[in-house]
């Protein structure tokens, strides 16, 4: 943030560490994990305007990139962006999936980053009762899981490419379907919360190698039935959508072109689809 002569030292350290593009935070209800922030400059001139993006980091942790991706958009629309870090191994056995199933052990992932939401309205005297959540690659495993435990928190989800997806099933279980969601969350889903976020799909048309998702029996993330989907991340964004709209569940699919499974390239298509949510969205 731009500095002042007249700020006191108390608005310059705001402005430094708290305002523009943050340092790195410690989650206090678990100081295992992290986040950083972009604060627009005119959030201090009319905090109310202002909304919160979530943006979940895939597999590579690279959340510092994310927040940079939309800062620009936050900054000329009044976004408030939230990158959370869910490290490798917090449970110290190396395992760098766990955030994507929301649950690990002791840990609900989910719960950490409603937490981080409220640390946040906290610190900037705000509330965010519902939010925008973006993931890619294993933060896509993240968003399409959120969305099913806590659609009442959601404005909007976009789901970018994981390399499984959780379908709205009840004969299968968590985490390939939606069977016995009650018993390992303790909430049961809400289709009719799940009717009034709006839904976003992305992936790229070149997104095809499957080395990384064809998921063997011995890989901490098998369960029976996770590679039924489909063979690639397209044919896996195909079966999650017609999934979701048999629910009667309203789908913005996008498919884009020349990319393969590469983040950043999907960003702007995230931003396009926010810009045109429901204008009750955008007050």
């Amino acid at each position: 943030m731009l500095a002042n002569p007249e700020d006191t030292p108390q608005a310059r350290h705001r402005k430094m560490y708290y305002r523009g593009s943050t340092t790195i935070f410690s989650c206090r209800k678990d100081p295992r994990f992290a986040y950083c922030l972009y604060v627009p400059q005119s959030f201090d001139e009319s905090p109310d305007n202002h909304q919160l993006l979530v943006a979940v980091h895939g597999t590579g942790r690279t959340m510092v990139e994310y927040r940079d991706a939309f800062a620009e958009f936050g900054r000329f629309n009044r976004y408030i962006i939230l990158a959370p870090l869910f490290p490798v191994g917090p449970l110290g056995d190396g395992n760098p999936h766990g955030f994507k199933y929301l649950k690990e052990g002791d840990i609900r992932y989910d719960e950490v980053l409603l937490a981080m939401v409220d640390e946040v309205a906290q610190t900037l005297s705000t509330t965010f009762d519902r939010f925008s959540l973006f993931g890619y690659s294993g933060g896509g495993h993240f968003a399409n899981r959120f969305y099913y435990l806590h659609p009442e928190r959601l404005r909007s989800v976009s789901i970018g490419a994981p390399g499984s997806v959780t379908l709205l099933d009840d004969s299968r279980e968590w985490w390939v379907g939606t069977g016995g969601i009650e018993a390992v969350f303790g909430k049961s889903l809400d289709l009719a919360a799940l009717r009034e976020v709006d839904v976003q799909l992305l992936v790229g048309a070149a997104d095809l190698e499957t080395w990384e998702i064809h998921y063997s029996p011995e890989s901490v993330q098998y369960k029976e039935g996770i590679n039924d989907s489909g063979r690639t991340r397209v044919e896996r964004n195909a079966t999650l959508a017609a999934n979701l709209r048999s629910h009667d569940i309203r789908v913005q699919q996008d498919i884009v072109p020349n990319t393969a499974h590469a983040g950043m390239s999907v960003v702007p298509y995230v931003q396009d689809f926010l810009l045109g949510l429901q204008p009750e969205m955008q007050d």
